[in-house]
């Protein structure tokens, strides 16, 4: 079973200078990201970076992954 230490370590491993906070249950996960890469992009152009540092376990070993991306910029004045 995938754990949110897992999920986190995933992000942070393949998305240069990623800060991740996750919890979940094993199969439903929600996830905060920030990372400066995001900046000048669309918040589907963001989930799309996440999901491809994630890679082929979006497909198989994660069944919901919820996600709030940030800038540090944005999260700064959250």
């Amino acid at each position: 079973m995938v754990s949110p230490e897992d999920i986190k370590g995933w992000i942070e491993e393949n998305l240069e200078g990623a800060s991740v906070e996750i919890s979940g249950d094993g199969h439903h996960f929600d996830a905060e990201i920030v990372c400066a890469a995001f900046s000048g992009k669309s918040r589907i152009q963001q989930h799309q970076m996440v999901y491809g540092a994630l890679g082929d376990r979006m497909k198989v070993q994660i069944h919901a992954l919820s996600m709030r991306t940030l800038t540090p910029e944005e999260k700064a004045s959250a």
